[in-house]
């Protein structure tokens, strides 16, 4: 009894006293990109990140993401990631306990009659304890730190939800405006459908009147066609649009959906104040994510470092037996107990632990490359829709003016052509110009929209990660 008392003290003791951590010194990577966001300092914000709802001012847009936030399959999928990292991590933490049993048998056997022995005999036999099955204590660190790497893994699956979300809303977002655009695109091509039809009329009438020739009328009809078959791409492109919307949503789609979609007024806000420190960036949830896989693999090598160290458990067992059931809980029950402890020395494995180590060690270098391209590619992105952000009011500037100018110009090559002026061949070169100009003022409004989408994928957050997570 006496020793068992020792054993035990000991192994409190050395278990209180913690144990070596052999996982290197956690180095967070330092990628070389400017200390600054190219903004107007002057004009930059001090906010570190922007949620979905301080961008989506369109009310059926909202709607429409607040459902697919529920619905979504690829957002079904990550929760379910998390959820089994988060019971892996529970199976992490179960090493640093004992793990206690319970046994209990009875058995009864005999002998035959035979000649050599005339007469049959018969034995029962119970036993029933409690045990301890090898319950490793920890001094070299291998379970705390796979628990560690558990737990960053969790972490990290929990960043990478978030992520997720604001991908979605992004791709939402993406798909509303290029619905909008369809939409005005389809609109513009009908439009022209009908101008081109009234032209085709009256060239015809022209041609009867003999003041214009085949020619004229091979090209009306030619431009006709070629803005019905651009009205049929575009209906087309407008019915794909919605079914992306169904993808995403993982729903069917609200009622007159279809209908709210426009471009203008825009379905975001048009303006997103910026910090100018880059510091913002690593608010983002992938970077966050990032920097939890480095540190788990940090921790893996801690653990793959201690598989050259011995291993200590305690293992025990205490229990009665007796001749019969009954016995096992009166005086003919016999106790006994064994508590000890057990070592397992590595001498020879033909090189595993080395290579496993190896690739502990490589997979680290891999996470801290992965982390520092990740900062650099969020940089870049922020940098890039800056850029887009600081242009794209002069842009829509010279573009409304060219739509203007073109639908003037359009305008008075018709009147030309009607007075015998001019030929078809100068009203289709202003048609021309005014569905190019239409066309550009519209692309550069999707751009806008897009462009604001893009700086919420580089600045976004989510309004549950204010705070760290923690551990269930």
């Amino acid at each position: 009894m006496k020793t068992m008392r020792t054993v035990v003290l000991s192994a409190s003791v050395l278990t209180l006293a913690g144990c070596v951590n052999l996982a290197p010194d956690y180095k967070r990577g330092a990628p070389s990109i400017p200390a600054q966001l190219p903004v107007d300092p002057a004009a930059s914000s001090g906010s570190a990140a922007l949620h979905w709802e301080d961008i989506v001012v369109a009310a059926p847009l909202r709607e429409l993401i607040a459902v697919a936030l529920i619905e979504n399959r690829d957002l079904q999928v990550v929760a379910a990631n998390v959820r089994v990292a988060r019971a892996q991590l529970g199976l992490a933490r179960s090493g640093l306990f004992p793990r206690f049993g319970a046994d209990a048998s009875v058995e009864e056997g005999g002998t035959f009659e035979s000649s050599a022995s005339p007469s049959q005999s018969f034995s029962d036999n119970a036993s029933a304890g409690l045990s301890v099955t090898a319950w490793e204590l920890d001094f070299f660190g291998r379970i705390a730190n796979n628990q560690a790497a558990a737990r960053e893994s969790y972490f990290a699956s929990e960043e990478g939800q978030r992520a997720a979300r604001i991908a979605l809303v992004a791709s939402i977002c993406e798909a509303w405006l290029q619905l909008a655009a369809d939409k005005e695109l389809l609109a513009l091509a009908e439009e022209t459908v009908r101008s081109q039809s009234e032209s085709f009329d009256l060239t015809r009438e022209l041609l009867d009147a003999g003041a214009a020739n085949e020619l004229d009328v091979r090209r009306a009809s030619a431009s006709v066609q070629t803005a019905r078959a651009q009205a049929a791409q575009f209906e087309a492109r407008v019915r794909q649009d919605l079914n992306l919307l169904r993808f995403l949503a993982g729903a069917d789609l609200p009622e007159g959906i279809a209908g709210s979609a426009v471009l203008s007024p825009t379905p975001l806000v048009s303006k997103i104040p910026v910090g100018a420190s880059s510091e913002i960036l690593l608010a983002r949830p992938d970077l966050m994510a990032a920097e939890r896989q480095l540190r788990a693999a940090n921790a893996s090598i801690g653990a793959a470092r201690a598989a050259y160290f011995p291993s200590i458990s305690l293992i025990g067992s205490a229990g009665y037996v007796s001749a019969d059931l009954s016995g096992l809980v009166g005086s003919d029950g016999t106790g006994g107990w064994r508590f000890g402890p057990s070592l397992s020395l590595p001498i020879f494995d033909g090189g595993a632990r080395r290579s496993n180590l190896a690739s502990t060690l490589a997979a680290r270098d891999a996470a801290l490359a992965s982390y520092e391209r990740s900062i650099q590619s969020a940089f870049r992105e922020t940098a890039d829709a800056l850029a887009v952000a600081a242009t794209i009011d002069a842009r829509l500037s010279a573009l409304q003016q060219l739509a203007e100018d073109t639908d003037i110009t359009l305008s008075l090559s018709e009147e030309r052509f009607k007075a015998g002026i001019d030929d078809y061949l100068a009203v289709l070169d202003a048609q021309r110009e005014y569905y190019s100009g239409r066309q550009q003022l519209i692309a550069a409004q999707l751009d806008r929209g897009r462009n604001t989408v893009a700086l919420f994928r580089a600045l976004g957050n989510w309004s549950d990660t204010s705070q760290a997570p923690e551990a269930p």
